[in-house]
């Protein structure tokens, strides 16, 4: 039963009308109101991921009046609702304003009540099946599964999945964070389950635990979280990770040493992450105004520019807004052609059979 205001309205639909309300806000106002707040607190952004530091930088550029508070930039997506849960009265700056999460945190994220409704300018552009009906998470940009290797230390670089399990690689392959909160790391244990036949979701989700307790017991898996340091230094000489975030790295050490960026010829796996803004929010209408910069234009460009594809890469594609140098720089198209999409459903079981079941099956702590 529908709980009732005291004017006799549904919960829901003043919830309703206050979402109406608040993206009938012109941009104007949400800006004066932004740079009144003075403060944007964001979390979980590395700059080398997606092209952060330039879509920061270019945020402050804008918007001078506006401090960028930059929480825990290696947060995974599971850390960055606990952030929200731990700050609901914390007005300060250790709550978070905005999120960015994987695809399954999102739907998490507003069913736990961490969220709130905002639709930007460029909402219809924003593929509908990517995005909450409602405003309270939608997609942001996305990338597919890959490997990234240190030559120096890598004789053979491996091609596939089931490369990594030769013996030639013992000590050497680690995901780049914990399958346990990370998104990036939980759908690397997806890909890996793909890459054997499974179905996506649970099933996946299972085989890519057993591949991963195969490559643990072959003594080939580095329970540490995998960067760019880490991978140049050699205590994770192969990594699996976003394809944007290893084009990243590989543009930061630039040839020293010198890496290659594999995309594997089988379960080729694109991941989607969400925008979302704290319920909680200290500075609200920073975060609107966050969110408006990041979909126009100039935000998804930025996004690109970090080899992601931004979530309105399409509409701005038939535009003929992207410039040319920014698609050529991306890997060849024909690299994404296997790519699969998971619905939701298929990454909320995987979510769910990786989590609660690495521990129990796999058994090795990553940090």
């Amino acid at each position: 039963m529908l709980l009732k205001t005291t004017f006799g309205l549904t919960a829901s639909l003043m919830a309703m009308l206050a979402t109406t309300a608040a993206s009938a806000q012109t941009l104007a106002e949400i800006e004066a109101a932004a740079k009144a707040e003075g403060m944007l607190s964001t979390i979980a952004l590395p700059h080398d991921w997606c092209g952060y530091g330039d879509v920061i930088a270019g945020f402050k550029a804008k918007y001078p009046e506006i401090t960028v508070n930059e929480l825990n930039p290696d947060a995974g997506s599971a850390d960055e609702l606990e952030a929200v849960k731990a700050n609901k009265d914390n007005k300060g700056p250790q709550a978070p304003d905005v999120l960015d999460v994987g695809l399954a945190f999102g739907p998490q994220a507003k069913a736990e009540g961490l969220t709130q409704a905002y639709k930007v300018a460029t909402w219809d552009e924003i593929p509908d099946a990517i995005k909450d009906p409602e405003g309270h998470w939608y997609a942001d940009y996305y990338g597919v599964m890959s490997f990234i290797v240190n030559k120096d230390l890598v004789e053979n670089v491996p091609q596939d999945w089931a490369d990594l399990l030769k013996p030639e690689y013992a000590g050497q392959v680690a995901l780049a964070g914990d399958p346990r909160a990370s998104n990036q790391a939980i759908l690397g244990v997806l890909a890996a389950g793909l890459s054997t036949g499974a179905a996506p979701g649970e099933a996946a989700g299972k085989a890519g635990l057993e591949f991963f307790k195969a490559l643990n017991d072959a003594g080939n898996f580095v329970p540490v979280i995998g960067k760019a340091g880490t991978l140049a230094q050699g205590t994770t000489p192969i990594i699996i990770m976003w394809d944007y975030n290893a084009l990243s790295a590989r543009d930061t050490l630039a040839g020293n040493p010198p890496v290659e960026v594999v995309v594997p010829k089988t379960g080729v796996l694109a991941g989607v992450y969400v925008q979302a803004i704290s319920a909680y929010a200290p500075q609200p209408n920073a975060a609107k105004l966050w969110m408006e910069y990041l979909y126009s234009d100039e935000g998804q460009l930025g996004w690109l520019k970090g080899y992601c594809h931004p979530a309105r890469f399409n509409a701005m594609a038939a535009a003929g807004t992207i410039p040319q140098d920014l698609l050529d720089a991306l890997p060849p198209a024909a690299a994404y052609e296997a790519a699969y999409f998971p619905t939701l459903e298929e990454v909320d079981a995987n979510k769910a059979a990786v989590t609660s079941g690495w521990d129990a099956i796999v058994g090795a702590n990553v940090e």
